[in-house]
């Protein structure tokens, strides 16, 4: 089964997993924003860190393949300017100082064009500063997913590849490969507590796995939601709090000035 569009819940993301953007907000001290900067957010959600780097910098430009997230972010935030783009096919006529990128890079399948459009649309000497999910992100949660879709006759749901997670040394590869020189690379564990003490991975399967149910029949839906919760609960729940088995990426890496010495 090949990848799906995902359509996005603006409510249930912002209610319940604003934990996405909060943990972004480490990420811009990486990107040291300069005032004389112009800066993209590649997968820039509902704005919120757009608009924290867009008080420090000349001008950004936030892109989101949702349409949901983009209009979201545009009522927020009315002084920047949004698109709606495709991280893997993305061209502006103004190349960039740098481009930022949260929690979205997994989400692109097609991550050699990505890679290639980041290249592309950045200055000599430009910096990318990117976190994504990394090898064996939310594996238990998504391996028990398949689990209970396989069991219930639903197999082509069960092998759909919804993300990109790969290890420091594939992407690191994959980034050289265009013309990147990677200069920080980290892999690591970042145990996610959800939100809801009741329902947190149902809700996350909800916000974030909801493709992977396509054409289940609506009476199994909230069966698997609420048997892959219950499976999970010796590896996920935590003093009586729910957590997400995440593993994250982080980059840093130069477009290097092909005429330096």
């Amino acid at each position: 089964m090949d990848n799906a569009t995902t359509k996005w819940n603006t409510k249930l993301y912002n209610d319940k997993h604003s934990f996405v953007y909060n943990y972004g907000e480490e990420l811009i001290n990486l990107l040291d924003p300069k005032k004389n900067e112009r800066i993209l957010d590649l997968g820039c959600g509902s704005g919120q860190l757009t608009s924290k780097i867009n008080e420090l910098v000349k001008e950004i430009i936030g892109i989101d393949i949702s349409p949901e997230m983009i209009q979201d972010a545009k009522s927020k935030f009315k002084n920047i300017d949004f698109q709606v783009a495709d991280a893997s096919s993305f061209r502006f006529k103004e190349k960039f100082d740098a481009i930022f990128s949260n929690a979205t890079l997994h989400w692109v399948t097609n991550y050699k064009s990505a890679i290639k459009c980041m290249f592309e649309n950045l200055k000599s000497n430009g910096k990318i500063v990117l976190e994504f999910g990394g090898k064996g992100n939310v594996q238990t949660i998504v391996n028990q997913l398949r689990d209970s879709l396989a069991n219930r006759g639903y197999l082509e749901q069960s092998k759909l590849q919804l993300w990109y997670f790969p290890s420091i040394a594939e992407y690191s590869t994959e980034l050289e490969s265009v013309g990147f020189r990677v200069i920080m690379a980290q892999h690591f564990d970042r145990p996610t507590e959800l939100a809801d003490e009741n329902s947190g991975i149902k809700d996350w399967i909800s916000m974030f796995g909801e493709s992977f149910l396509k054409n289940v029949m609506p009476k199994h839906i909230e069966e698997i939601k609420n048997e892959v919760q219950e499976m999970i609960k010796s590896d996920c729940l935590k003093n009586g709090k729910w957590f997400a088995d995440y593993k994250r990426i982080r980059i840093i890496a130069i477009k290097e000035d092909k005429n330096a010495c």
